[in-house]
């Protein structure tokens, strides 16, 4: 970058884009500081080196810009399963992950399941999901309420509350 370029002649390319051709680095050099802007080597490889006329200080910023900076959580949904025998101590270690999800802006699916003779105690299901809901109404609204899907399963949607 400017008094940095050793080499010379160099092919130079303005700050719009056109070529200005082959010449003298001190040439180069004298035509980016009246522009007021910088003369960076842009492909040190080719022979002879290509240089251009451009505000690296503002390429540097819009690379830090692109590269770094704060970004959009972007909402994602996770699923918890649950089976109709599941204990209480297991739906609360549930319930804390769910809450976890929901402070970080996701949205949780629940899904109870049911093998074998648990497809006649579906009531069961819809019990432990009326719970989960109630233990987690200061964080989230049900997107979905319980249903059952696909026969075996039955599910909710907690989406986070809006603050």
């Amino acid at each position: 970058m400017n008094e940095r370029i050793r080499i010379t002649p160099i092919r130079v390319v303005n700050a719009e884009g056109e070529m200005l051709g082959e010449m003298e680095t001190a040439v180069a050099l004298r035509l980016a500081q009246e522009e007021g802007l910088d003369l960076v080597e842009v492909s040190p490889d080719a022979r002879p080196p290509v240089c251009r006329i451009m505000n690296y200080g503002k390429v540097l910023y819009e690379r830090q810009k692109k590269s770094g900076g704060p970004r959009q959580h972007k909402t994602q949904l996770k699923q918890l399963r649950l089976r109709a025998k599941t204990g209480a101590h297991d739906i609360e270690v549930k319930v804390n992950k769910a809450r976890e999800f929901l402070e970080r802006r996701d949205k949780v699916k629940i899904n109870v399941m049911f093998k074998g003779r648990e497809n006649a105690h579906h009531e069961r299901g819809t019990e432990m999901l009326e719970e989960i809901i109630k233990s987690l109404q200061d964080i989230a609204t049900v997107e979905q309420p319980p249903r059952m899907e696909s026969g075996k399963m039955m599910s909710i949607l907690l989406a986070p509350a809006k603050h």
